[in-house]
């Protein structure tokens, strides 16, 4: 029986050492594909590590969680302030609407006081020609005799006096009394050295004034000749 070619010791020594060459016989293609990296033991293929991604994902959180703090709004204190602020604004307007609506209130009373006023000496001063007629005839009944026609028209005046008296008018008759001119016009001059200079010696037609304005000063005569009237003691003191 045959036995097998054994290599001998010499051919095994001349054969280690020696690379043997080994040709690709791969397509072109195939070649320049990169070669896909083993699988660990496990079969499952390596992924990044969770702590690599929470380190890497930190850093963005961080910043997020900042934007919201800056845009979070205004403080409590500074929203106390703030309202604190509008309430003092409130304030100041309804102050500022309350005293216009005071100074309106106030002219309105005048005008309506001052507008009621020329009403009224309107109507007195279209009068007054009617009182100096009954003034005429209550002096020619007076001088002529005429008793019951005296009577009669010296009720009547005194009627019409009182209503005009209730609505303010007063009656300038200063007969004996210092000269005023502002409520009394001197028509002539009479010479008296009994009684001080400048004295009301006649009433010719008396005036008539409401309040503080004179409707129609009186129409008088004023003495001359007498002694220097004394001034007043306030007058004196000034």
């Amino acid at each position: 029986m045959a036995q097998p070619n054994q290599p001998t010791p010499e051919r095994a020594a001349q054969g280690a050492g020696k690379s043997i060459p080994v040709e690709d016989d791969r397509p072109a293609d195939a070649k320049a594909q990169p070669q896909a990296r083993p699988a660990d033991a496990s079969g499952s293929k390596e992924t990044p590590s969770s702590d690599a991604a929470a380190a890497e994902a930190a850093p963005q959180g961080e910043a997020i969680e900042a934007e919201v703090i800056e845009d979070a709004g205004p403080s409590a204190d500074e929203q106390v302030a703030q309202a604190k602020a509008e309430a003092q604004d409130w304030q100041d307007k309804y102050l500022r609407l309350h005293a216009e609506w005071d100074t309106y209130r106030r002219r309105t009373t005048e005008q309506r006081e001052v507008e009621k006023a020329r009403a009224t000496e309107k109507l007195v001063t279209s009068l007054l020609p009617v009182i100096d007629d009954f003034e005429r005839t209550i002096d020619y009944a007076t001088k002529n005799g005429e008793g019951g026609l005296f009577d009669g028209v010296k009720a009547v005046h005194a009627k019409l006096v009182d209503v005009l008296k209730k609505d303010g008018v007063e009656v300038i008759d200063p007969a004996g009394e210092a000269f005023d001119a502002l409520e009394a016009q001197a028509v002539a001059t009479v010479d008296d050295a009994s009684v001080p200079d400048e004295t009301v010696s006649e009433v010719y037609q008396r005036g008539y004034k409401m309040g503080t304005k004179v409707l129609r000063p009186a129409m008088v005569t004023v003495t001359s000749g007498g002694p220097k009237r004394e001034k007043p003691q306030e007058d004196a003191e000034k």
